[in-house]
């Protein structure tokens, strides 16, 4: 496996692993400016939708100037916007400085897939994927208890701590893809997939299906509803809401590179319908499970079935664009739907939940989950059969050289 995988994925996991030290003081630190809970809590969205809304200018500056100049374009604006959230001397100082920092996420996020897209050999894409899910989820898991050992420091360390860091991580990554091959701008033999060429390809439709199903269960409704539901359903406090969440986490971590391996092997449609129709079941059983045991078991499922497909779901979109043409708008509107996915679905779980019941939220999330599973039954596998990559799922990419039937 190229060397070049390793160092974005080492990146990754310092990115996820900052991210996880600021986000549990952001809300008390924007409440040190006397704003009302509403407004600190605003910061985080703001950070969310600035994502969501940079993300197709974002796949636009990939089609031109190349994912590795954006990739590390994105992560210094991250960098020194994190870094000035600790100097900021008012409410609007730090939303403004958050904001910009999801401008500068989006931009990583869409050229990071880009650049696994790129260097990915076509046999391992699947293995690729796997690697990338699981340094980010390892981070996820480890930047809340790092950051718990940097409460002594104040509230402004972790925003400073986590500048630092990134900033060393863009002076890896750069020298170590500088000379690149793999990496490198100038590489594009075919012209740029298109959101219009790519959304002719029913697999590339039910990915962005399912990734908005992805951002929907889980980001918006583990995020928003799980911690409610421990404590207000299950009668628990708050640090079993954290244990909550660790054990999605954990059952996701436990599957994502065993299913990548897999889906290099087998396919990703099988990976995919089977893990989407697994996490449906697992995440209605979680609205309805009465005790603490029931629901840690149902949650680690939950976890492990969305391991299984995400990484088969990332592997698809880089079969369909493939490695030899710029597919960033493609890959934008990818990321988008999962965004979008985990916007509306924080929003909408809590109004389900509030006027019908939480049982309710998770089986309406189940049913999307369902509805994602159903479509790839209809879309076609994207694995290609043989080295020079010619597969039923993508004849349109690159790759491949035909039309769509």
């Amino acid at each position: 496996m190229p060397s070049e995988i390793w160092v974005l994925v080492t990146a990754n996991a310092v990115i996820a692993l900052g991210y996880g030290v600021v986000a549990p003081v952001l809300p008390q630190y924007a409440r040190n400016f006397g704003v009302s809970i509403a407004a600190a809590t605003f910061v985080i969205t703001a950070f969310a939708l600035m994502r969501l809304c940079a993300a197709p200018i974002s796949g636009v500056l990939v089609q031109k100037l190349g994912e590795r100049r954006i990739y590390l374009t994105g992560l210094v604006i991250v960098a020194v916007s994190t870094g000035a959230c600790a100097f900021a001397q008012t409410y609007w100082q730090l939303l403004v400085f958050r904001s910009l920092g999801g401008f500068g996420s989006a931009m990583f996020t869409v050229s990071s897939l880009g650049l696994m897209i790129r260097i990915s050999p076509p046999d391992a894409r699947g293995r690729v994927a796997g690697l990338f899910s699981s340094a980010f989820l390892i981070g996820s898991v480890g930047g809340p208890v790092l950051g718990s050992l940097t409460v002594g420091l104040g509230l402004h360390a972790p925003f400073a701590i986590y500048g630092v860091a990134l900033l060393v991580a863009v002076g890896v990554v750069f020298v170590r893809l500088r000379h690149s091959s793999l990496a490198a701008p100038e590489v594009q033999t075919e012209p740029a997939i298109t959101v219009r060429v790519a959304l002719r390809n029913r697999a590339y439709r039910a990915a962005l299906f399912s990734n908005f199903a992805t951002g929907w269960s889980a980001f918006g409704l583990r995020i928003a509803l799980v911690p409610l539901f421990v404590v207000e359903v299950l009668g628990r406090g708050a640090s079993m809401a954290g244990l909550a969440l660790a054990t999605f986490a954990i059952g996701n971590v436990s599957v994502v590179i065993l299913s990548g391996r897999l889906s290099d092997r087998v396919g990703r449609r099988l990976l995919l319908i089977g893990g989407l129709t697994v996490s449906a079941i697992s995440t209605v059983l979680v609205g309805f499970t009465t005790s603490l045991p029931l629901f840690l078991v149902a949650a680690y499922i939950t976890g492990a079935a969305t391991g299984m497909f995400i990484s088969p779901q990332q592997a698809a979109v880089a079969d369909i664009i493939g490695s030899k043409a710029r597919g960033g708008t493609a890959v934008a509107t990818f990321q988008m739907m999962s965004d979008f996915g985990a916007i509306l679905g924080s929003l909408a779980v809590g109004q389900i939940a509030e006027h019908l019941s939480f049982g309710s939220a998770f089986v309406i999330s189940g049913v999307i989950l369902a509805v994602a599973a159903v479509i790839w039954v209809f879309a076609p596998e994207t694995r290609a059969r043989n080295s020079t990559e010619h597969t039923t799922a993508r004849p349109l990419g690159p790759d491949t050289g035909g039309e769509v039937p």
